[in-house]
């Protein structure tokens, strides 16, 4: 049990550099041998002990060489520049897994199979994201830019609506589906695709895992 009482309710944007769908949602290897994401959060209610978490967006740059469970990973979290002192120090800690009970959040799994964090960064952070229409943008000056956009019909480009379920799910238990783009600009974690994975999920999280809608 985590000595300090926290809980998010956040809005979940994640770009990866694998075929939609993201073989990983389905316990497959990654679409190119490896694997390599950029996330953003958006938190709309939220606390972390006595901090307040309400309005604060941060973004993560990960990386793997190979699979994501053979670990040698890597991870960047940037934090934005409006948040407080107190309010960095809770989102780090979240970012790497801290504070919760062993695999119940997707950044504590990830915390098993990162070597190295680098130091955060502070920097304006523009995030947007809307889950219904599956659309979303990460854009921080210098460092990196990121598009989702609905999957696209290839003979009429009309959007194509996936939803995937997963009731046991330690980052969502429901998410909407759609294509990403990315780009980072002499970011320590190297990232560039085009018509990659991305999916969009309003998520609740405890020390205890992802909370049923």
């Amino acid at each position: 049990m985590s000595p300090v009482d926290w809980k998010i309710e956040a809005i979940d944007f994640t770009t990866c550099n694998c075929d939609f769908s993201c073989p990983c949602q389905f316990n497959a290897l990654p679409t190119h041998g490896d694997c390599r994401a950029a996330v953003g959060i958006r938190i709309e209610r939220g606390h972390f002990g006595d901090t307040p978490l309400d309005g604060t967006v941060f973004v993560g740059l990960l990386a793997w060489p190979g699979p994501i469970h053979e670990g040698g990973g890597q991870a960047q979290l940037v934090l934005d520049e409006r948040t407080t002192p107190g309010q960095r120090q809770a989102l780090t800690a979240l970012f790497k897994g801290e504070e919760t009970e062993p695999g119940a959040t997707i950044f504590n799994v990830f915390s098993h199979v990162i070597d190295t964090y680098h130091e955060p960064l502070v920097t304006p952070i523009d995030l947007q994201a809307d889950v219904e229409a599956r659309t979303g943008r990460i854009a921080i000056p210098d460092l990196i830019e990121a598009t989702g956009e609905p999957i696209r019909n290839p003979v009429t480009g009309d959007p194509h609506r996936v939803r995937v379920t997963l009731p046991e799910g330690f980052e969502y238990h429901e998410a909407e589906y759609g294509s990403s783009s990315v780009k980072t600009h002499a970011a320590p974690i190297p990232l560039e695709w085009s018509a990659g994975h991305a999916h969009f999920a309003r998520v609740t999280w405890t020390p205890q895992g992802v909370v049923n809608a």
